[in-house]
């Protein structure tokens, strides 16, 4: 006998178990339920009743699973629209992140080093504004240069104006002014810094009125500033074809040889301390790269020592040779250049030359020598305090620490309570002694002072002499202090100076002979010697004059 089907708790409407069909009539239910009947697929012969339960109707199957569909539709019926839209974006938005990039990989670290060609691009911008040409003295515009014989500077009488004896140098309390510019104008005209009529300023250089007046009051002539403009063509003639200079005249193709103490050894074959030394005389002069008839030649030099002092990393020397002397030439070169032109691109290897500078001093002497670090020679602490004093007209970065440093180096070489110095040790050298008194003006002496004034009395009995590093360093000192020292010594500085300018073949504008007393000469040759006597005549007006009375009054007040 069959037993009863389980009941279906899905169909309300199943309330009494269905009755029993018979085997043959299985299909009937599906036809009574809608479906369509069932094909009858022929079987074996079916067990008894008893062997097993009959199996449910496909119409009870489908009904059993219809419900479970429609509680899934009900959910989503009966769910308000602002969910079921929520769930839509969730679901899309976690399908969109699921289609991601590739993780990139990490970059290796690389190290950019800089390399000559590299440095070379630092100054395209210069060959946009000029076009390039060959920096040699073949240019014809070097013969073009007008000499200024028909300028009308006569020698006058000099009548000093520094009588205040209460006036004290400008003190140069050297300060970080950070990447600071200034327009030109206002950078010429600032008070300590680079002209107008600021005591020590650069001012006279690029003014054409106010040279022509300082030239005249301080004592120079037609014929020294003849011999200046004669001394800047033969040093343009020696132009290396790489826009640099070399201290062998052999060297030089345009020369060959044709001059004579040209050196071809040892100190001679420093690029940068010949560079420096044939480019300080033209931005004595007010010439640079932006001004004056070489400014094609001037663009390549400076071009090339500032691209030396990148590479370096602010070593600017290297090439060839040199040492700490070649350094500070350098630093005084990019300085002067900066401050007269305002060229951005050059404050960068400027600064570098300057950091190079205040990390290359003696840590326990507060001096420099030849190499980074060594105990301090007054010589070469000269060169660096007149690069660091340029920094600071530029308003470039100069730290106060340096600066005191190398006055305890001074306080260590000094005699005579500061009228004279030594070279390593205290004493009374005569060119030390120039280097060391200058440095004390421009560090903040004042004019009276008893040590200065014995200092520069010997110095005036001295010279003028045959070395020309003393009478560079001693000219500036009497220039600064006027009076009749300074005229009886300028008076015997500027004759022996134009008298012994040689007049002779390629040598034409050059200094040597009669003015090789000195340790340079021979070290360093014609070059160095016509440099240093250039500088001499441009004393006038290459830096104003510390004590002047009227710069006193009107630009330092206390």
């Amino acid at each position: 006998m069959d037993s009863d089907p389980p009941p279906n708790p899905g169909n309300p409407s199943q309330g009494q178990p269905p009755a029993k069909a018979p085997p043959s009539a299985a299909a009937k239910p599906a036809a009574a339920s809608g479906a369509k009947p069932a094909p009858v697929i022929p079987k074996p012969a079916a067990p008894t009743a008893a062997a097993r339960p009959a199996a449910p109707p496909a119409a009870a199957v489908a009904e059993i699973a219809a419900p479970r569909r429609s509680s899934v539709s009900g959910l989503f019926s009966m769910a308000p629209a602002w969910a079921v839209s929520m769930l839509v974006h969730v679901i899309v938005l976690l399908s969109m992140a699921l289609v991601v990039n590739e993780v990139p990989k990490p970059e290796a670290p690389r190290m950019i080093t800089a390399s000559a060609p590299e440095v070379e691009e630092t100054f395209e911008e210069f060959e946009e504004e000029l076009p390039q040409e060959d920096p040699g003295p073949q240019q014809d515009m070097t013969d073009a240069v007008a000499l200024p014989e028909s300028a009308n500077v006569e020698t006058v009488q000099v009548v000093s104006t520094a009588d205040d004896l209460d006036a004290a140098a400008i003190s140069v309390e050297l300060t970080d002014f950070g990447s600071e510019t200034v327009a030109a104008s206002d950078l010429l005209s600032s008070v300590g810094a680079v002209g107008g009529k600021a005591a020590g300023g650069l001012g006279g250089r690029t003014d054409t009125k106010m040279r022509e007046q300082l030239i005249q009051t301080g004592g120079g002539s037609k014929q020294s500033e003849a011999a200046v403009e004669l001394a800047l063509k033969w040093i343009i003639q020696h132009q290396m074809p790489d826009g640099g200079w070399s201290f062998s005249l052999n060297a030089c193709p345009s020369c060959n040889g044709q001059c004579s103490h040209g050196v071809d050894k040892g100190p001679g074959l420093d690029r940068c301390g010949a560079t420096s030394m044939a480019l300080l005389p033209f931005l004595g002069r007010g010439y640079t790269h932006k001004e004056g008839p070489y400014r094609k030649q001037l663009e390549a030099g400076i071009g090339f020592l500032a691209a030396m002092t990148v590479k370096g990393q602010g070593k600017a020397y290297g090439l060839g040779g040199g040492n700490m002397y070649s350094q500070g030439l350098a630093g005084i070169v990019l300085s002067e250049s900066y401050a007269m032109t305002q060229d951005r691109r050059l404050q960068m290897p400027a600064q570098a030359a300057l950091n190079f500078i205040m990390a290359a001093q003696d840590p326990a002497g507060g001096g420099w020598r030849y190499a980074p670090k060594q105990a301090g020679d007054t010589s070469a602490v000269g060169w660096q305090l007149m690069a660091l004093k340029s920094g600071h007209m530029a308003f470039l970065q100069v730290s106060p620490l340096t600066i005191k440093k190398a006055v305890e180096f001074l306080n260590d070489v000094q005699a005579d309570d500061g009228a004279t110095y030594g070279y390593t040790d205290p004493g009374n050298g005569a060119g030390t002694s120039a280097v060391g008194l200058l440095c004390r003006m421009y560090l903040g002496w004042k004019k009276d002072n008893p040590a200065l004034q014995r200092g520069v009395d010997r110095l005036a009995k001295i010279g003028p002499s045959k070395d020309l590093y003393f009478d560079y360093y001693a000219t500036q000192i009497l220039h600064h202090l006027e009076g009749d020292r300074w005229v009886g010594w300028n008076n015997r500085m500027r004759e022996m100076l134009v008298t012994t300018q040689s007049k002779k073949g390629h040598e034409t504008g050059s200094w040597h002979d009669g003015v090789d007393g000195g340790h340079g000469a021979h070290a360093a040759g014609r070059l160095y010697c016509t440099s240093l006597a250039t500088m001499i005549l441009e004393v006038y007006y290459r830096h104003l004059p510390i004590y002047g009375k009227e710069s006193m009054d009107e630009d330092f007040k206390e």
